[in-house]
């Protein structure tokens, strides 16, 4: 297990401002450390890290990946445990999220804004 330092979700004012501490599994901090890398290195690019709303739990991360470029801003939000793989090709990202019998949500990132689909075949199924 990992701990992730992420921003704590947004409640009323009796939680503080500061980072939290969540746990989380190795993969997901993987998952974590990618995602900051690649828009780390993208102009119009930022992810952050949020306490999901079940407190206590470990791995209660959510990612919120934001897109402000141009006349349009755009971001997608998840939690960390729906991701199923990050491919990077070239300059964009692949994310495939809850798969299930070669069928997932996935989206692609690109250096100028990002695409979704939610009936993604992702693999070969048995019938």
């Amino acid at each position: 297990m990992a701990n992730l330092r992420v921003q704590p979700r947004e409640t009323p004012g009796e939680r503080a401002d500061a980072a939290v501490e969540v746990e989380i599994a190795e993969e997901l901090a993987l998952f974590a450390d990618q995602l900051e890398e690649w828009a780390a290195g993208k102009e119009h690019w930022e992810v952050i890290f949020r306490q999901g709303h079940d407190f206590g739990r470990s791995g209660n991360v959510e990612a919120r990946l934001l897109f402000v470029g141009g006349d349009h801003t755009c971001s997608l939000t998840f939690r960390l445990d729906q991701l199923e793989s990050i491919q990077e090709f070239e300059q964009g990202l692949w994310l495939t999220l809850d798969e299930q019998d070669g069928i997932a949500k996935a989206a692609h990132l690109s250096p100028l804004g990002l695409d979704v689909e939610l009936h993604h075949i992702s693999g070969t199924t048995q019938l």
